[in-house]
């Protein structure tokens, strides 16, 4: 149990180290997550169909190029993201 309890703590301590990594990326993914829960179902539709801005093509470039920030940015924003887009009828 003290073993277990040593792991979660080292676990938790490399998370927080890699998110003080990127801290724009913390920062944009708290943006995303504010635009999420405070869009329409609506809006939602409308941007997913609309092109993506040269900020947005930027971001994604980044996180196809380093995967330890496109697992911390995705680790931080898929819940609100997956929810709202669940609660839209966007995904089964």
């Amino acid at each position: 149990m003290k073993k277990q309890a040593v792991l979660f703590v080292l676990g938790a301590a490399l998370v927080g180290t890699a998110q003080a990594q990127y801290p724009i990326l913390d920062a944009v993914a708290t943006r995303v997550i504010e635009k999420y829960q405070s869009a329409s179902c609506e809006e939602l539709w409308q941007k997913r169909s609309a092109p993506k801005s040269p900020e947005e093509e930027r971001a994604l470039a980044f996180l196809e190029q380093d995967p330890q920030a496109r697992t911390i940015f995705i680790d931080k924003v898929a819940g609100a993201v997956v929810n709202k887009m669940f609660t839209c009828g966007m995904i089964p």
